[in-house]
């Protein structure tokens, strides 16, 4: 009976241990990769997703799905190569994600860059992070999209330098390349503008209308925004041609707005009747002018915007200057040019 009892014993004791290996064997640590801390690293776009990244210098631009973004990139990193300096550049998810690209700023304040260069989305989304990476010592570069500055400074915040071309200019130089393009016939003029509130998109309308109202034989018949977006810009010179069926020209504030103009005038069937004139100088643009399709871009030299706003940055971070909204920024202008069919005649003569 005892023999008996023992025997059962240690059967239930080996049951017991081979159980308990199982189950450790069975179980599953957590994946350090899907922790929430690792997931928040991928709320935002970066075309450095290095985590190890040593660089002391980092520039947040819009969205680099738009050429002109993603020329000025490659500026920034061609100045940053030629300076034998590392730096990380990141950009928002879309023209809308104002949120976003807040949250890349705030990152990039918790990593501790010395300066940062940052082309807001709006001219007030990134101000309590600016102010915040101010008061870490962190100096701030501002690049191409204007920043509030009465706001900025009313919040206790100061950027370095402010990097643009003028886009009050640039409009007037699209609008009066289109009236020279009218002569003395002059006819019916139309503007489709970026953002509404966006500073640049605000000024290239104000320059082009500007132009339009004072030359003569002109008519301004509507101006009216897309949002920087191509399907949204199709849809209003459509409605802007089926409204004003005398329409000569459009006005874009931006290349992407123009190529979806173009479109909205094949789809017409008034090629050739109806110039149409962009912004920025992207690569599709300038393919299509070059297919003597889209008339004329103004173009700006975004890659030159980008290294001149690095240099500003390593200036400031090298002389150590206090950084203090009383502090009045440097101003640091990049002109524009138009490009069409003669602009490429005279490149290729050259």
């Amino acid at each position: 009976m005892k023999k008996r009892n023992k025997t059962l014993a240690l059967i239930l004791c080996l049951t017991v241990i081979l159980t308990s290996v199982l189950t450790a064997c069975g179980r599953k640590e957590p994946n350090p990769t899907t922790s929430p801390m690792a997931e928040s690293t991928n709320e935002t776009t970066s075309s450095n997703q290095n985590t190890n990244s040593k660089a002391e210098y980092a520039v947040i631009l819009k969205t680099l799905s738009n050429d002109f973004w993603a020329t000025m990139k490659e500026g920034i990193e061609e100045e940053a190569k030629k300076q034998g300096i590392t730096v990380d550049i990141f950009a928002a998810n879309s023209e809308e994600d104002t949120e976003g690209q807040l949250r890349i700023l705030e990152n990039c304040i918790a990593k501790g860059y010395k300066a940062i260069g940052v082309a807001p989305l709006s001219p007030t989304n990134l101000i309590n992070g600016i102010v915040q990476a101010n008061q870490k010592g962190i100096y701030i570069m501002n690049i191409d999209e204007k920043i509030d500055m009465e706001t900025l400074k009313s919040a206790g915040g100061s950027v370095i330098g402010f990097a643009t071309t003028d886009n009050e200019d640039v409009g007037k130089k699209g609008a009066e390349y289109i009236i020279k393009k009218l002569e003395d016939e002059g006819g019916e003029v139309a503007i489709i503008e970026g953002k509404a509130g966006n500073a640049s998109g605000e000024a290239r309308k104000q320059g082009a209308t500007k132009a339009f109202e004072n030359a003569d034989k002109i008519k301004l018949v509507g101006s009216q925004p897309a949002d920087w977006d191509r399907q949204k810009a199709l849809d209003t010179a459509a409605s802007l041609i089926q409204k004003h069926p005398d329409l000569k020209a459009i006005y874009c504030c931006n290349d992407t707005m123009a190529l979806g103009a173009l479109q909205a005038v094949k789809n017409a069937d008034k090629e050739g009747e109806i110039i149409i004139v962009g912004t920025d100088g992207a690569a599709e643009a300038l393919q299509s002018i070059k297919d003597d399709e889209l008339d004329a871009t103004v173009a700006q030299d975004s890659a030159k915007i980008g290294a001149v706003s690095f240099q500003q940055m390593l200036k400031a971070v090298s002389e150590g200057g206090e950084i203090s909204p009383e502090n009045e920024p440097e101003t640091l202008d990049v002109d524009s040019y138009i490009v069409d069919d003669d602009y490429f005649d005279k490149e290729e003569n050259d």
